[in-house]
């Protein structure tokens, strides 16, 4: 029986780069694209390596159930020990903000301050406890910077409220978190293929929270068409980057199943660290790559990496034998 590398994934448009990586290592593959599926849980999956790019933010995409369904696939693939990359825990950490911080603190990983309510009303509470001035209002689950957003005072909170301003929460819990201002106005993003550190790209935050450095992304940007802002890449990957929790970061991500992903930070002027994201549906911005010239493409990389974890996969490993009742 043959065996291949599967994406999950509910974005077609984020697996153009991955695809063609794929056809240049010659590597065997399928899609899955979680819109309309049906799955017999009396069959076996097919062999190989599923690796999940599930978004937190399929819903902005019509695709509002893709992650529920990603769930019980990733449970199925578990179930008859199939290899996947991004399991359920990543899965899991992808929409669910309010525990990625708690799986940071585990790490002792430093994230800015937060306090979660199950209730839009709570949020003035939530933000007398927070007592930090100015602060950001983010959905549980989100994707992209989908709903995240700056306030300055309470009062002006307030008022969102009332003019029903704040849109949606998709599980119906928020986030009141204390706002890090990068000390030079951009993030940090530190990526990781197969708990390896493949490089620190910094993005300019200054035009909003939207951050998602896919080329995909940019396409609607008609001022922005290859990414500038104010005279200067908007994504540029950092050389000599030096950063003393990078090993942390790895041991994080390998503790919840995340084989490829990112960690998201600000810095302050003080220098400190505060990681405000986990990312694990990864992308990548084509122009900044070629800026930074070690010819180390980040798709090319999870090909290569996929194509490993491919070469491990013994065909017909057994599993305890389904009871179908």
């Amino acid at each position: 029986m043959s065996k291949k590398i599967y994406v999950i994934h509910e974005n077609d448009a984020w697996v153009v780069p991955l695809r063609a990586a794929f056809e240049k290592l010659n590597l065997p593959y399928e899609e899955w694209f979680v819109d309309r599926l049906s799955l017999d849980l009396s069959e076996a999956p097919p062999e190989g390596v599923f690796y999940n790019r599930m978004s937190a933010s399929a819903h902005t995409r019509d695709h509002r159930y893709a992650p529920e369904f990603t769930g019980n696939l990733l449970s199925w693939l578990e179930r008859h020990n199939r290899k996947v990359i991004n399991g359920r825990r990543a899965l899991q950490l992808e929409v669910r903000k309010s525990e990625q911080y708690i799986a940071l603190q585990q790490h002792n990983i430093g994230h800015p301050k937060t306090i979660v309510v199950n209730d839009i009303n709570l949020l003035p509470d939530a933000v007398d406890k927070l007592n930090l001035f100015p602060f950001i209002i983010k959905p549980n689950r989100g994707g992209k910077g989908a709903g995240v957003q700056l306030f300055q005072s309470k009062e002006s909170l307030l008022k969102t409220i009332a003019d029903d301003g704040l849109g949606e929460s998709l599980d119906g819990i928020w986030l009141a978190q204390q706002y890090v201002q990068p000390a030079d106005g951009r993030i940090v993003r530190a990526e990781f293929v197969g708990g390896e550190f493949l490089y620190a790209v910094s993005i300019d935050s200054s035009k909003g929270f939207q951050l998602c450095p896919a080329d995909a992304c940019q396409i609607e940007d008609a001022f922005c068409p290859v990414g500038e802002s104010n005279g200067a890449s908007k994504f540029q990957i950092l050389k000599d980057y030096q950063n003393s929790d990078l090993e942390r970061y790895a041991q994080f991500l390998k503790a919840n199943d995340i084989g490829v992903g990112a960690l998201e930070y600000s810095e302050d002027t003080d220098g400190n660290r505060f990681v405000y994201d986990v990312n694990t549906n990864t992308n990548y911005n084509s122009g900044a790559e070629a800026d930074f010239g070690n010819h180390r493409q980040g798709m090319f990389e999870i090909a290569k990496f996929l194509g490993q974890e491919l070469e491990k996969v013994t065909v017909g490993q057994k599993v305890e034998e389904l009871v179908v009742i």
